[in-house]
């Protein structure tokens, strides 16, 4: 490119992650993958069914433990069953009343 006052927007912009995808004298159309940053967190997976540019807040955040729980735009509010981490130890049955992340320490 030529940086004379005369040769205005022969730029070239490339997309990080796919350096095929090019323009000049004006910026790429790059596919945004939001499930990269991890959004979900742990015990959950992410699925962007649009990765296309413009089409943002779209993933989908499922939790591990019950597919059947998920949510669009952000972290999936999935129970967490405190038994299953055996904290009562041998010879002992647990109970969780109420396995969900806001109730926590409450199994016998």
């Amino acid at each position: 490119p030529n940086p004379s006052p005369t040769s205005l927007k022969d730029f070239t912009c490339t997309c990080d992650k796919d350096a095929s995808v090019q323009t000049i004298g004006t910026a790429a159309t790059c596919e945004i993958d939001e499930c990269a940053m991890n959004p979900c967190g742990m015990g959950q997976s992410c699925m962007d069914p649009d990765t296309s540019y413009g089409s943002q807040h779209d993933f989908v955040c499922t939790c591990d433990s019950d597919p059947t729980i998920t949510k669009t735009d952000g972290p999936a509010t999935c129970s967490k069953d405190e038994c299953s981490a055996d904290p009562c130890g041998v010879n002992q049955t647990c109970a969780d009343p109420n396995p969900s992340p806001t109730s926590l320490k409450d199994f016998t």
